[in-house]
Order: structure tokens, then C-alpha cells, then sequence
């Protein structure tokens, strides 16, 4: 019996006490949609219009064959490790560090300190005075450092409810805009939306494909927690598969309904567009609901990527790619050394950078992520010809087509990731960075302290 095959079957005393379906959903959903991505939605339908529905679903099917990769990978190797664990079996330690550390760690370091500039923005805003700067974030991410301590029962029940709220609050927001939009057509003072297919039939639709994906990345974060899910052979793929869907249905009733309400130079010109956006939809209370928006999006953020980050690290540690302190679990099986570490290392830049330099510096590392995927399209396509007897729970569909367009869009949407002309040289400067960093240490630790091929795959 395949290691795969007697993980999935084997019978677990504790597994009354593993995440179900609904709390799957939750952490795939609560990890996508951060206050950033909203921003982004508003700021496509501004730029795009009907030209950026469309940018969506080509997004859609991009992000679904995303899924598919890590959905085969995770079930047949169903360890904490999940893509440095793909990679060093397929193409080796050195890629594999690589990936993880440039795609995830350095990726979930720079943006949950965004995430936490953002919300102090508007708890600032809506109760002025109360706080000192910069000290909710912080009790925010204390909270959930806390709670991640404790363990998958408590973090699944507060992801179940933070997600709940979050979708909650778009569905309505975008509902409500809708329907008086509708049924009371308001005279916008700007220019409108583009409804019209010019830009679908002129092809500046593909222009908006990066824009539109950073809506639907990160649904993978649930495979490092697949020990601590029910009957992950079926629940992991349909959880990223379904999770999509539902965000690409949120986001494109979210956008349009700000289409009908908000005109393009209201939207493209707020730091916040969803500030605006609650208010013209709700009035004075509006700012209420943007700040129940803004609180979800970026505790269900945290509260994930405190969940799955450390566990990714702690599978490395297994495997020696890291230090071996970051194997360390605690009584309620969680990896607190990892924990604590993203934790304090989130800080630093909270503390260092202003948010203006935080978002050029995520613009930057986020293509790494990008190449992250391209990876693990290649981890696919290697290990079909190298294991080809191996068990696979889940095997993509049309291989390899998914994976062979998966990482040419990747790499287009890569090659395209600076948002403005002027921004291409210091956002590229700034990958090249940090890629350059993370590898040559790879290389150091991979060649000296594991004594390692850089590109030697490794099967134990």
C-alpha cells in the first residue's frame, strides 16, 4: 500500500476532531479575499469594465488549474511539507527551498503588514482617538498568534466565522448595489463603467489577466493543514475546486455592483475604494460596513496564513531544508516555533516600512509566487513520467494541458506583473532581489549543510 493510499485509509482516533468540508471552505475563501484583492476587484471593473468579467474568467480557469496541480501533488504525498515536499521529489531541495521561501514566507511576511496598515486605517477613521497608532493591528495579530497556538479545533472555529461574516458582508454589499442600482438607476457624476465588449474584441482584455488572478490565489494554503482534514482525497480537491467558483461569483456581483453606484474616477481614485463603495450603498453607516469587510478580510488572512506558513516550515525541518528548531509542535500539535516566527518577522516590516513602500515591495515578491505555481505544473509533469505507477488519489484532467497553459500564463502574467510603466524597473529590481537572495542561500544551505545535489530529487 502506497504511502498515500495508508495515510487516507488509515484509521484515526482523533479524526472527530479534524476540519470538515465547511471549515475547508473557510480557510480557502478567508485567505483569498484580503482587503488588497477587494481592492483590486473595484479598481479592474474601474479600469476594464465588461473587458475585466472576462479577464475573470480566464482567471477562473487559470486558478482552477492551479487546483489541480496541488490537489494531485498534496494527495499523493499528503505531508506538512506540501510544494517543498513536491519539489524536492520531483526536481530537488535547492528548487524546492527556493519556491517556498520566495513563493510563501517572504510573500506572507510582506503582506499581512499591509493587511495590518489598512485596517488600522479604518478603525482610525471610525473611532478616532481610541487606539494608539498602529496598536489594533498588533492586538489583532497577537489574538491569532494565540489561537493558532492552540490549535486546528480552535483556529477552524474562528475561521468558520470570520469567513461567514466576511462573505456575508460582500454578498450583501453587492447585492443591495445591485438592486437599487436596478431599480433606481442613479446619474453618476464621473464617467461610467465600460460595459461594452471594445476592450474584449480589441484584446486589452489580456492586459487584465495578472489584475483579475490576484483575486483567486491562495486557495493552496489549505494543503500544509491536510493532516488535519476529514477524507482529504475528497474534500481537499472539491474544497479548491468549489472555493473558486464561490469567489469568482462574490467578486464579479461585488464589482458590478459598484459599477452601477460609483463612477471610474471615484473607484480609481480612493486609496480605499470600498470605503466609497459601502457609503454610496449603505450612507453614513456605510463606514461600519467596510470596516466589518476590512477586519474579516484581514484576521481571516492572518488567522490562514498563521495556519499554514508554519506548517509548511515545519515540513521543511522534517526534511532538513530549514532549521531543525521549526519541528517543534507544541501539546496541541501545533508548530509554535514557526508560529511565533512569522509572527515576530511580520512585525519588523509593520515597524521599518510606511505602506507605500510595503505595496511595491508585495508587487515585487508576489511574482515569485507566481513562478511558485509554475513549479508545481512542472512537479506534476516530472513526477507523471517518474512515478508513473505512483498512487493518485487525484489525477488533473487533460494532463498536461492544464499544466503546460498553467505555466505559460504564469509566466506571461509574471512577466507582466508592474502596474504602471513607471513602476517596471524598481518592481523587477526588487524580485530579482529577493530571488537572488533566497537562492543563493538555498544553494549554500543545500550544497553545505545538506550535502545535497542542488537539483538531485530525493524520494525518502
Amino acid at each position: 500500500m502506497s504511502e498515500s493510499t495508508s495515510y487516507i485509509a488509515s484509521a484515526d482516533p482523533s479524526a472527530n476532531k479534524k476540519m470538515g468540508f465547511p471549515t475547508m471552505m473557510a480557510i480557502c475563501v478567508g485567505l483569498v479575499i484580503a482587503q488588497g484583492v477587494m481592492i483590486s476587484a473595484l479598481q479592474g471593473i474601474g479600469i476594464g469594465g465588461m473587458a475585466f468579467i472576462f479577464a475573470m474568467i480566464i482567471a477562473l480557469i487559470l486558478a482552477q488549474f492551479n487546483a489541480m496541480s496541488f490537489a494531485e501533488l498534496s494527495l499523493m504525498f499528503p505531508q506538512e511539507g506540501t510544494l517543498a515536499t513536491y519539489t524536492q521529489k520531483a526536481i530537488g531541495h535547492f528548487p524546492a527551498i527556493v519556491a517556498v521561501f520566495a513563493g510563501y514566507v517572504v510573500v506572507a511576511v510582506l503582506a499581512l503588514p499591509v493587511e495590518m496598515f489598512l485596517v488600522d486605517a479604518i478603525l482610525g477613521e471610525l473611532f478616532p482617538g481610541l487606539l494608539p497608532e498602529k496598536a489594533a493591528p498588533l492586538l489583532i495579530l497577537v489574538l491569532f498568534t494565540i489561537t493558532n497556538l492552540i490549535g486546528t479545533d480552535v483556529f477552524s472555529k474562528v475561521q468558520n466565522l470570520l469567513a461567514f461574516i466576511l462573505v456575508s458582508a460582500l454578498i450583501i454589499t453587492g447585492a443591495t448595489a445591485i438592486t437599487s442600482g436596478l431599480q433606481s438607476p442613479q446619474e453618476l457624476a464621473g464617467t461610467p463603467v465600460d460595459w461594452s465588449f471594445g476592450g474584449v474584441l480589441n484584446g486589452s482584455v489580456i492586459g487584465l489577466v495578472g489584475l483579475a488572478l490576484w483575486t483567486m490565489v491562495g486557495v493552496e494554503f489549505i494543503c500544509p493543514l491536510i493532516n488535519s482534514v476529514k477524507d482529504p482525497a475528497k474534500n481537499v480537491p472539491r474544497a479548491m475546486h468549489l472555493s473558486l467558483f464561490m469567489i469568482f461569483t462574490i467578486f464579479v456581483a461585488f464589482a458590478f455592483g459598484a459599477s452601477l453606484l460609483l463612477d471610474v474616477e471615484t473607484i480609481m481614485a480612493s486609496p480605499l475604494p470600498f470605503i466609497d463603495y459601502a457609503g454610496a450603498v449603505f450612507g453614513k453607516s456605510g463606514l461600519i460596513i467596510a470596516a466589518v469587510m476590512a477586519v474579516t478580510a484581514t484576521c481571516s488572512t492572518m488567522n490562514t496564513v498563521l495556519a499554514a506558513v508554519p506548517r509548511m516550515l515545519q515540513g521543511m525541518a522534517e526534511q532538513g531544508q530549514v532549521f531543525p528548531q521549526l519541528k517543534a509542535k507544541n501539546k496541541h500539535d501545533a508548530p509554535w516555533v514557526g508560529i511565533l516566527m512569522i509572527s515576530v518577522l511580520t512585525t519588523i516590516p509593520f515597524f521599518i516600512f510606511g505602506i507605500d513602500s510595503l505595496i511595491m515591495l508585495i508587487i515585487a515578491a508576489t511574482t515569485s509566487w507566481l513562478l511558485a505555481y509554475c513549479v508545481a505544473h512542472i512537479n506534476v509533469i516530472v513526477l507523471r513520467k517518474r512515478l508513473p505507477n505512483h498512487d493518485r488519489p487525484y489525477r488533473t484532467p487533460f494532463f498536461p494541458i492544464p499544466q503546460v497553459l498553467g505555466i505559460a500564463a504564469m509566466l506571461y502574467v509574471a512577466a507582466n506583473n508592474s502596474p504602471a510603466p513607471e513602476m517596471t524597473q524598481m518592481v523587477y529590481t526588487i524580485a530579482g532581489g529577493i530571488l537572488l537572495l533566497v537562492s543563493i542561500t538555498a544553494a549554500l544551505w543545500v550544497k553545505f549543510y545538506m550535502k545535497r545535489g542542488l537539483f538531485e530529487p530525493d524520494m525518502s
